[in-house]
């Protein structure tokens, strides 16, 4: 593995598990403010769902070999929750340090997001040139139509999608 692989995948454990840290031994909900980490813990079972949704499905539709790991694709996956962002574990590491944000409350927990999120911000672009490299135009094309890591974005075109389908 390469420095800079290596490097943001590094430097966004180190933050969330601090997050971990400080959240439950030292600073759960510092404000007492219980609609936000209700939020929190809501946030993180979104991440749950963007961390495992992902191993089910590359496992179904991806072609992966027997007895190798989820990761090991012989093709694209583009629907599901592929569909709607192309790095969903990326993004649950993302969601899950946000909720540990909102569950905390506490300034330290709140800095030690930013790293994660730029970390892995930096991680998904490290993966996409690897899977151009693997999978080239066809994974370009995908790369078009569906958003890296905005959630929102990619709700928003794949219902568009769904729309001109129609029509």
């Amino acid at each position: 593995m390469k420095v800079q692989e290596f490097l943001p995948v590094t430097i966004t454990w180190v933050a969330i598990l601090a997050q971990i840290i400080l959240t439950f031994a030292l600073w759960p909900n510092y404000y007492d403010k219980y609609g936000l980490v209700i939020f929190g813990y809501i946030l993180w079972g979104f991440s749950i769902i963007f961390g495992v949704l992902p191993i089910l499905t590359f496992r179904k539709l991806g072609g992966v070999p027997k007895k190798s790991s989820y990761i090991k694709t012989t093709k694209i996956v583009d629907t599901g929750i592929y569909a709607i962002v192309r790095h969903p574990q990326f993004l649950a590491g993302i969601f899950w340090s946000l909720a540990l944000v909102f569950i905390s409350q506490h300034w330290v927990v709140d800095i030690l997001c930013v790293p994660v999120i730029i970390a892995t911000y930096v991680d998904s672009l490290s993966a996409n040139k690897a899977l151009i490299a693997k999978f080239g135009d066809d994974y370009t094309e995908y790369m078009g139509r569906v958003p890296n890591l905005n959630v929102l974005w990619g709700i928003i075109s794949f219902l568009l999608s769904k729309v001109k389908k129609k029509k």
